[in-house]
Formats: C-alpha cells, structure tokens, sequence
C-alpha cells in the first residue's frame, strides 16, 4: 500500500493533475481566511482573528513548499493564482454570510415617518427621529443603529412605508447600552460571548 501511494505521488498524473487541484483548493481555503481574519480584527475580535490566522499561515506556507518543489510544473502556478482570484470571492461571500459587527442606518424622508417609526419601535428597534431641513424643504431623520444580520429587515421595512427615502448604511465601531432586537437565531446562543469584541479600558 505505501508503495502504491509513493508511485502514484511521482506520476505525471499526481504532478499535472491532483497537484494543481489541491493547490487551487488549498489556496482558496488560505485567502478565505485570510478576508474572515481581517473582518474580525477590524471588529476587534481578539481571541477569534490569531486562531484563524493560524491556519492561513499553515496552509499558506504548505502550498508554498508545494510549489518551491515544482518548480518546473507551470499548472502549479495557473492553480495558485486561480486559488486566490476565487479565493477572494468565496471570501466576500462567507463574509457577507457572517454578518459581524453593528452598523448605523440613517433614513431622510421627506414624507411623514410615523407608521415607519412604530414598526421600528414595535420590532424592538433602537430609533431616534430628529426634523431637518433638505434642499427641497423639511425633512425628517431616522436613526437606528442595529447589527449587521438585521440590515436587510429594516430596508425592507423603510422600502414599504417609506419607497422614495434616502438611507445609508455606515459602519459602527463600538456600542454602549441602547436597543437592540432579541437574537432569534439559535446559531448565536451561547457564542454571544466568545464573539464579543474587545473593549479598551481606560
């Protein structure tokens, strides 16, 4: 048997075929977490960002050993680039799968808010309206700041009471106390405190 695994690992077809497979794999797996660890060091994620950085480096550097010894066999670099052109793909996706951190929705509308206002308020949603004035006349600001898994409830809801208001999605760093919807998805229980970000003390 490990001489039958030997042969095959020096046929052509290991080197020109399942080599430059594996390695377009391992490197979509590297560059995956590589946009998932930068996603969680910039939401301050510290226990979370070095154990996913550890496994980017492994893998990296076995794909790299791979490729220093063959150097001869051009496949191996058609995969590595591949790997990471789709890799930053995949990444984008699972990122936007993730749906980490908090952002700030600001809604101006220049029509009356008060039905948009009471649903927000009856799903638990933290608002905040204050009246401005916009370049046509008075207008109306909503803010609501809430976490990211909910972005696409609250724009849907601005989009039924409210079609033609202008809104915007800003990134949050870091949030003190306020409202905020009860988690409803059990993916999150008991992980709400590994996933904390960390804080800065004073």
């Amino acid at each position: 048997m490990m001489l039958a695994a030997a042969a095959f690992i020096e046929s052509p077809v290991f080197a020109w075929v399942v080599l430059p497979v594996l390695i377009f794999l391992a490197r979509i797996c590297d560059v995956t977490l590589g946009t998932v660890r930068l996603i969680f060091v910039s939401r301050g994620f510290k226990y979370l960002a070095p154990m996913v950085g550890f496994f980017e480096v492994l893998i990296w550097i076995l794909v790299i050993g791979q490729i220093m010894q063959n150097l001869s066999n051009w496949l191996c670099y058609v995969a590595y680039a591949g790997g990471f052109a789709t890799g930053n793909y995949v990444g984008m996706r699972v990122a936007e799968k993730l749906s980490l951190g908090i952002v700030l929705i600001r809604i101006i509308t220049q029509r009356g808010a008060h039905a948009l206002l009471d649903c927000l308020r009856k799903g638990d949603y933290g608002v905040t309206s204050v009246d401005g004035e916009g370049a046509v006349g008075p207008v109306q600001v909503i803010f609501t700041i809430v976490p990211r898994r909910e972005v696409s409830a609250v724009v849907d809801l601005v989009k039924a009471y409210n079609p033609k208001a202008f809104y915007s999605i800003e990134e949050v760093g870091l949030v003190e106390k306020g409202v905020f919807p009860a988690r409803k998805d059990l993916r999150y229980i008991g992980l709400e405190r590994f996933l904390r970000p960390s804080r800065k003390r004073k």
